[in-house]
């Protein structure tokens, strides 16, 4: 097949005269822009993760400690049952007060036989409210102090009939307890107020009456208990410190019964 030189002239010079794309040349530094860009995106990303990873460290056991601690203060049924004896109350209040002692101390001190009170700190031991001192005393005579820690005795809604007759008793006794202690510490500064003067400035026995709905009243204890808290965790079962004896600290805060709203 033959062609034309002329044609093949004038297919060049038409191609010479329609200018062809030219690639476009990339911005100076735009590769780096790029790189920044994303590694700025990436870290940030990252930073993030980590904010929510620092948020969340340790949440599983306060969690944990939080559940742990509500279901703590409730008693159960068994160590319910184990403590609602009024000889058990009143053994479990005197070592909370007076310290460790022995079944033969706490025998003087309640009016039983040691067997008896040597029955019932074993009682008292099995469900978790007192435990043998280490390193202290002997085979024959075992000295016993409390288990850290609290319960919780409050009447519940989901009690059954023998559960809140078992926590009545232990309320009761708890409740004749406290006030022994302060009809005894009355009479001690009222019949010799020289020389317990220092104490008086110390020690208040007070009532404040007024209306508050129930949100209101939870928060006045919930800060009482943390300023109690605050001020009880240094010196908690401090010994051998000059002018210390056994205290105790009553809160109570109620609903008046039979009050209108």
């Amino acid at each position: 097949m033959s062609t034309d030189p002329d044609d093949d002239r004038r297919a060049d010079e038409e191609t010479a005269g329609t200018p062809r794309p030219q690639p476009r040349p990339a911005p100076a530094g735009l590769g780096d822009a790029i790189r920044d860009a994303v590694t700025e995106s990436v870290t940030a990303g990252l930073q993030a993760a980590s904010d929510s990873l620092d948020e969340l460290d340790g949440l599983g056991d306060r969690i944990r400690a939080g559940v742990e601690d509500a279901l703590g203060d409730a008693l159960g049924p068994s160590a319910l049952r184990g403590l609602s004896h009024p000889l058990r109350v009143k053994i479990l209040d005197l070592l909370n007060t007076r310290g460790p002692l022995t079944a033969s101390g706490l025998a003087e001190l309640v009016g039983e036989s040691s067997g008896s009170t040597s029955y019932h700190l074993r009682q008292l031991a099995k469900h978790g409210f007192v435990r043998e001192v280490e390193g202290k005393g002997t085979a024959r005579e075992r000295w016993w102090e409390t288990v850290p820690g609290r319960f919780s005795v409050m009447p519940d809604p989901a009690d059954d009939p023998g559960t809140r007759m078992a926590k009545d008793l232990v309320n009761a006794e708890f409740e004749r307890a406290r006030q022994e202690k302060i009809w005894a510490v009355l009479r001690a500064m009222n019949d010799a107020p020289q020389r317990h003067s220092e104490w008086v400035e110390a020690t208040t026995l007070s009532t404040i009456s007024l209306r508050a709905t129930p949100e209101q009243l939870e928060r006045i204890v919930v800060a009482v208990q943390a300023v109690l808290a605050e001020q009880v965790a240094p010196i908690r079962r401090q010994r051998d410190v000059p002018g210390a004896r056994p205290v105790q600290i009553h809160f109570n805060a109620f609903p008046v019964v039979g009050g209108e709203e």
